[in-house]
């Protein structure tokens, strides 16, 4: 009998702001306490935990020798007998860490497995590793015979590519700036309607300027409540003539995410297991490398394709918001409702953590979903190199599944 991935448990850190209160902290830490408190609220036992994959983009310093396993010889959970890897698809490597995860226990290969991801920017800056390859004569990883070949002389860059993006979907600076602001005010409503609470796991940081400890951090930091679409307007944009600011982009974060996913062989030896949701659809794409963000809209739309749905019978969207025109692009090209896209906001005013976003997007609408009751919901990353996930969920329960 096939088997289905089923999310039973998944939480986050706070997002601390850049140079804020985890900016001190290690990213094995910081990944360890958010696991360690997934596998606790789980019920699982620690030992039966079959892997854990963890998305970590810049793999240099502390986030590098593996830390998906570094995470593990951190908990004070998990016993060394579990194993860790890591996995880098850009931003959407903790969403790549999901589809493992699922696609493994949907596969009976193994039957617990968690997916994270955690990266700390303040300390590891985007990019480091290629930076430092570049700075030490190892070479980088673009314009070489075959990149040139394909693609001329052009580097590829994020914030030409949101340009590229805009011009596109014929977005305008104006657009983009209300998209910003809005996202800052429904972060904040959520925020003070306490409906991020339940998944925020509750960690001790650092004030960077005093060196006070930060007691169980549980609100994000990167919220700007007074953000207006005028005082957006103020802002210079990054490239001359173009329509993206810093305020249109996301923020430099630092944070953790992690989900737990199982399958029917681990309902039953596990009945006290409670099922959030089913995974029921997963799909890539590639895209024009030197536009490099439209990949969640064929994403998006082979995931519809796969699960036999339509765009209107989601109940709720959480598409990346690394820039405004890559959500207002999906939304362009769906005909999708903005109403249903990031409801509690989205990276602009939360932050984007490079590897934990996708994880982070997961458990943000997963318990979106059981507090509102909704049925489907779809998730989508773009990611460097055109590449992007989507992953579509179903709210479900135990005794729904088919045991």
């Amino acid at each position: 009998m096939p088997l289905n991935a089923y999310i039973v448990e998944c939480c986050r850190s706070a997002m601390g702001k850049r140079n804020g209160s985890f900016s001190k902290l290690h990213p094995s830490d910081l990944g360890a306490q958010v696991v360690d408190e997934c596998v606790r609220r789980s019920g699982v036992p620690p030992a039966a935990v079959d892997d854990v994959i963890c998305g970590c983009v810049s793999q240099i310093g502390a986030q590098s020798g593996n830390v998906g396993r570094n995470i593990v010889l951190s908990s004070s959970v998990l016993p060394e007998s579990v194993p860790g890897t890591t996995v880098d698809r850009q931003c959407g490597s903790s969403q790549q860490a999901l589809h493992f995860a699922a696609q493994a226990v949907m596969s009976g290969t193994q039957d617990v497995v968690i997916a994270c991801g955690v990266e700390v920017m303040s300390l590891i800056p985007i990019a480091s590793n290629i930076m430092l390859g570049a700075k030490n004569k190892m070479g980088v990883p673009f314009g070489n015979q075959g990149w040139k070949a394909n693609y001329g002389a052009l580097m590829p860059s994020q914030f030409n590519g949101a340009e590229l993006l805009a011009a596109k979907y014929d977005l305008t600076r104006d657009e983009m700036d209300k998209f910003a602001a809005e996202s800052h005010r429904r972060a904040h409503a959520a925020t003070l309607a306490g409906l991020f609470k339940k998944e925020i796991v509750p960690i001790d940081g650092k004030n960077p300027k005093t060196g006070e400890v930060v007691k169980g951090l549980a609100r994000d930091e990167g919220i700007r409540p007074g953000t207006t679409f005028e005082g957006l307007q103020k802002l210079k944009v990054l490239a001359e003539g173009g329509r993206i600011t810093a305020g249109s982009s996301s923020q430099i974060t630092d944070g953790a995410s992690a989900v737990m996913l199982v399958n029917e062989n681990a309902l039953r030896k596990y009945p006290e297991l409670k099922v959030k949701a089913k995974i029921v659809s997963l799909s890539l794409a590639g895209t024009d490398p030197k536009i490099m963000l439209e990949g969640p809209i064929p994403a998006g739309k082979t995931a519809l394709a796969k699960a036999g749905l339509k765009i209107g019978d989601i109940d709720v969207i959480e598409v990346n918001e690394a820039f405004a025109p890559v959500p207002m692009s999906f939304l362009k090209a769906l005909g999708a409702e903005h109403s249903k896209l990031n409801p509690n906001g989205g990276a602009i005013a939360l932050g984007h953590p490079l590897g934990a976003t996708g994880t982070r997007l997961m458990t943000t609408m997963v318990h979106d979903m059981e507090r509102r009751g909704l049925r489907y919901g779809l998730m989508a990353i773009c990611e460097g190199g055109g590449t992007a996930n989507a992953t579509i969920i179903e709210r479900t329960s135990s005794a729904s599944a088919k045991l």
